[in-house]
């Protein structure tokens, strides 16, 4: 009588750890495909606000290099100042700009993904 409630417990027992084993399997999965959306929704909206700023500064850049050139006199002087400026800006953020874009990704992806939150 003993053997059997004690075996009838022990399969209990193992069933239990089973449900808990599968249920923090799925839980895990869920969090892990939260994660991953999160971080695909960042990714397609950044590359849809990066196209549209692209494409606003390059045709403020051609707007402001023909006004440079009516004001110089040269049809051609304004589109080299302006990109012997880009091509400043860009050394300048070659040489100076690792650590700090580095330092804030860092700090804005780590927010996003070890935000805990309330949904699971």
């Amino acid at each position: 009588m003993a053997f059997e409630k004690l075996s009838h417990s022990i399969q209990e027992l193992n069933e239990n750890v089973q449900a808990l084993v599968q249920s923090n399997a799925e839980y895990y999965k869920l969090k892990a495909f939260k994660s991953g959306m999160k971080g695909a929704t960042s990714l397609v909206l950044i590359l849809l606000v990066g196209f549209f700023v692209i494409f606003a500064v390059m045709l403020l850049s051609v707007a402001l290099a023909i006004v440079i050139s009516e004001a110089i006199g040269s049809p051609s002087s304004g589109y080299f100042i302006v990109g012997g400026f880009y091509l400043l800006v860009g050394i300048l953020i070659f040489i100076f700009g690792k650590g700090p874009i580095e330092k804030l990704m860092l700090t804005k992806i780590s927010k996003s993904v070890f935000k805990e939150s309330n949904d699971l």
